[in-house]
């Protein structure tokens, strides 16, 4: 039997694979919503089976995106202060998305600028919240694909090749030595440096 066709073939990523697959791939594609962002450089994987997950204890009104078809956004609230954006993967029913921690500002940096109340371009979308924040992502946005307006993902150019660390992911307290954050090396505009090996 065949494998399912990409969600987003021209990325050549494969949306219903496993999360950390999915999550490596996204390092390097440039993600646009209503023509602001920039390439994303850090994600972290979450799947049902993981205690980390919102989608560990099964489907809720609050994570039903998780559990729709893949390459749609699930967008969720934490702290009850930042808006995250996430990329639904899997199989459909699964349960399993990426979180996008950072992005390498390159569109629309006035805009962003002026939601998040600063100049400095390293900051505007290093980690979850900011990257929310700078990219105006609210519940609107919940469930809807990736492949259509506002959204807009772009592979990476030509036959660019990107270094990416692993590593643990962050501000969890179960499963946190799991290696399913996923960086470019060097980066600049990671939400926070990788620990040195």
């Amino acid at each position: 039997m065949a494998p399912p066709t990409p969600v987003l073939p021209h990325l050549a990523i494969d949306f219903f694979a496993p999360a950390h697959e999915v999550a490596a791939a996204l390092i390097g594609v440039e993600l646009l919503v209503d023509g602001v962002g920039g390439r994303i450089v850090e994600t972290e994987a979450y799947d049902r089976d993981d205690p980390a997950s919102h989608s560990h204890r099964g489907p809720t009104l609050r994570n039903a995106a998780m559990f729709g078809p893949p390459g749609r956004a699930y967008v969720y609230r934490s702290y009850g202060i930042h808006w995250c954006l996430n990329v639904v993967c899997g199989p459909e029913g699964h349960g399993a998305g990426v979180l996008i921690r950072a992005l390498a500002p390159t569109h629309g940096l006035a805009r962003m600028r002026e939601r998040r109340g600063l100049q400095d371009v390293r900051l505007l979308a290093a980690g979850p919240g900011r990257l929310g924040q700078a990219l105006a992502i609210d519940p609107r946005l919940n469930g809807r694909p990736l492949d259509q307006p506002p959204f807009e993902l772009r592979p990476r150019a030509g036959t660019e090749q990107v270094q990416i660390q692993t590593g643990p992911r962050i501000g969890i307290t179960r499963a946190a030595d799991v290696p399913w954050r996923f960086g470019e090396a060097a980066s600049p505009f990671l939400s926070r440096p990788f620990p040195r090996r």
